[in-house]
């Protein structure tokens, strides 16, 4: 009865204490409610009725009636909650990834671009109201996914991430003016590019400098992420006779001022990311810096409770009263 159940006036509760004195007084008291005469022997009267033994049920009867009303007082209620969320402040995303072979690198574990994929898949999970899209650049860059609201399309492209499908080397002026032409004609309030790499511009025929000028022009922000330890990492090197790499240690280099340069301009920041930890460190923070707007309305619908423990109380008193004054009014 009492399941799903608040009390909008839960102070009313405090009278149930008044009850336990009300049970104390007529502990003490109980005896003197009967007149007593006194007989040298009972031997002549009957032993066998049971109204005398029952009347103490009566004081119980109006007890619980007294909690119900109690109860009553209190408000019982159900509350049935409804949610409506408003979007107010929509982000569009392009996350461009650099597939070139030295994101094979194990420094990073199993290597960096595996790293990458499990990190910016738990970003795009955390992103429901956003739209999100995919670029992948090597030599040359193409959309993987454009930008949608679909986050299960963006996960399986995702996966889909792979190192060879474009001709090998590292065009950031290339990959970032490929996320600016997706977001170009975006009607968000906010367009942001994430990009990624673990090397140097040494391809492509658009200069970063000149990507990095077209996403101003747009309004574009972007968060660049240089990816790799400091020092040497085991990285590709060559084939082996069955096709797969050999690996080798090799020096990192990253244009850091480069990328400095590009988050510098389009209002944005740069980070390095060395190892696992910091690599997701970082999509944390620019999950926190980039955030949605949300307008959220709730309804609250209340259904009263009391009416029953209403009727029991007057139930309980009737019942009480019509016994009183019928089976026990002898006694009384």
């Amino acid at each position: 009865m009492l399941e799903n159940i608040s009390f909008a006036n839960p102070q009313f509760f405090w009278l149930l204490l008044l009850l336990s004195v009300a049970i104390l007084w007529y502990y003490f008291k109980r005896k003197e409610e009967s007149a007593s005469l006194t007989i040298s022997s009972i031997k002549g009267f009957s032993q066998d009725s049971l109204l005398p033994k029952l009347k103490p049920v009566l004081f119980f009867m109006r007890l619980i009636a007294l909690a119900a009303i109690v109860v009553a007082m209190a408000r019982p209620q159900t509350e049935e909650i409804s949610t409506k969320t408003k979007t107010t402040k929509g982000i569009d995303i392009v996350m461009a990834i650099d597939v070139s072979s030295s994101m094979l690198a194990r420094d990073l574990k199993p290597n960096r671009l595996a790293a990458l994929k499990e990190v910016a898949g738990d970003f795009i999970k955390q992103r429901p109201n956003d739209r999100i899209g995919l670029v992948e650049y090597a030599v040359e860059s193409y959309t993987k996914t454009p930008i949608t609201s679909d986050k299960a399309i963006v996960l399986r492209a995702l996966e889909d991430v792979t190192y060879g499908k474009l001709t090998d080397g590292t065009a950031i002026g290339m990959g970032l003016a490929t996320s600016v032409n997706r977001l170009k004609d975006s009607k968000a309030l906010s367009k942001v590019i994430i990009l990624l790499t673990d090397g140097v511009n040494n391809s492509g025929f658009i200069e970063p400098k000149t990507a990095a000028d077209l996403a101003v022009e747009f309004g574009i922000k972007t968060y660049t992420i240089g990816l790799g330890s400091n020092g040497t990492a085991l990285s590709p090197v060559a084939y082996n006779s069955d096709g797969s790499f050999r690996y080798a240690m090799q020096k990192v280099e990253i244009d850091e001022q480069l990328l400095k340069d590009i988050a510098g301009a389009t209002g944005g920041k740069y980070f390095r990311a060395t190892d696992n930890k910091k690599l997701e460190a970082i999509y944390d923070e620019i999950n926190k810096l980039e955030k949605t707007e949300i307008e959220e309305f709730k309804y609250y619908k209340y259904e009263e409770k009391f009416r029953p423990w209403v009727l029991l109380a007057l139930g309980l008193l009737c019942v009480e009263w019509f016994v009183r004054n019928t089976l026990f009014r002898s006694f009384i």
